[in-house]
């Protein structure tokens, strides 16, 4: 004999058809990627409008998103907190000169110089991520200081004293700033949009349970070390992009300052400004950094220090996601989306 289940009657006010849905983009989503496209393209204009020392410092800006979203990248999506990564940008910007002297085009150098980078951390990784937790962030100093030991002993490269990219001194300066800032312009937006790309991927998620538990992921089956590898490769990549515009824009470098720990500074400064593990926070945190450096940067070293530090502390403590982490928590808010949303069903009374 078999008990037929009680039947539940529907209720009216939830429809049978009312499913929740998952989507990337929103409207505002859209506006802010379609003003984004329209920004960029405008500031392709800026040198036929602006002088050379304003695109100066537009170029200076460029170079710093740069630095900041490969850093965010590498610590904020795949958790791997280096403060060595000055150790890529100095060795994009001399690499510049292994090109050069070979006939290369300083700007085509730029590019290649930036791919070798990517090619030496190739095997960097092997021994860098044999360390985890704070032995990696200090072991990549370690490294660091190591490519900066290998250019102060290579004579060619200028010693301890630094060298000078002479291909480019002979020409106008005007013209000179212009093509850097283009430059500039381009390896930023194509890097910004790698990153993006990335994120959306299939391995973006994979960065986020790695960052979040490295052995869960590996046990549903995530790649870990090829994954945190490739980032690690495009962070190389990024910072050595860096190196080589800082050394086409002001034609010299010298190794203490090309590999000083203060671009890690800077680096972490700016993503925990603009809030880790979001695409926009580190592109805000660069600009308010910016903006801090260009208005307060000559009014003496030590107060500029300490102001630095004292807002980088108060940040920490009343807005611990950054000002962009903070904005999108409280009104769910991504200009640029790079996960998925879950919009729940619209229910109407019968």
């Amino acid at each position: 004999m078999t008990t037929a289940a009680p039947v539940t009657p529907a209720s009216p006010m939830t429809p049978a058809s009312a499913t929740a849905t998952i989507h990337r983009w929103t409207p505002v989503s859209r506006t802010a990627s379609g003003a984004l496209a329209a920004l960029l393209l405008a500031l392709a204009f800026a040198p036929f409008v602006f002088a050379p020392e304003a695109t100066a410092k537009l170029t200076t800006l460029f170079v710093l998103v740069i630095v900041a979203a490969m850093w965010n990248a590498l610590a904020g999506y795949a958790g791997l907190v280096s403060v060595g990564q000055q150790g890529f940008i100095g060795l994009g910007a001399y690499g510049v000169f292994l090109f050069v002297d070979r006939g290369v085009s300083p700007f085509l150098a730029v590019v290649l110089a930036a791919l070798l980078a990517g090619a030496v951390a190739v095997p960097t990784s092997l021994l860098a991520f044999r360390l985890t937790g704070g032995q990696f962030a200090i072991g990549m100093w370690a490294i660091a200081e190591f490519f900066r030991l290998v250019v102060v002993n290579t004579p060619s490269l200028g010693g301890g004293s630094g060298r000078s990219l002479t291909d480019l001194s002979a020409t106008d300066p005007a013209v000179r700033q212009a093509q850097v800032y283009w430059l500039a312009l381009a390896l930023m937006s194509v890097l910004l949009l790698a990153v993006f790309l990335l994120l959306r991927s299939r391995l973006g998620a994979s960065l986020e349970a790695i960052r979040d538990d490295p052995v869960g992921a590996a046990s549903v089956g995530v790649r870990v070390t090829s994954a945190k590898r490739l980032v690690f490769v495009l962070a190389a990549v990024g910072g050595a992009a860096a190196g080589g515009l800082t050394l086409a824009s002001t034609l010299r470098v010298q190794p203490d300052s090309i590999f000083g720990v203060q671009w890690s500074a800077y680096m972490i400064f700016m993503v925990v400004i603009g809030g880790l593990g979001t695409f926009e926070g580190p592109i805000i945190g660069a600009i308010v950094f910016f903006l801090v450096q260009d208005w307060f940067g000559d009014t003496g070293g030590t107060w500029y220090l300490i102001g630095l530090g004292t807002l980088a502390i108060g940040m920490t403590l009343w807005m611990p996601h950054g000002l962009w982490g903070t904005v999108a928590r409280r009104r769910d808010l991504e200009l640029l989306p790079v996960g998925y949303r879950v919009k729940a069903p619209v229910v109407r009374p019968r």
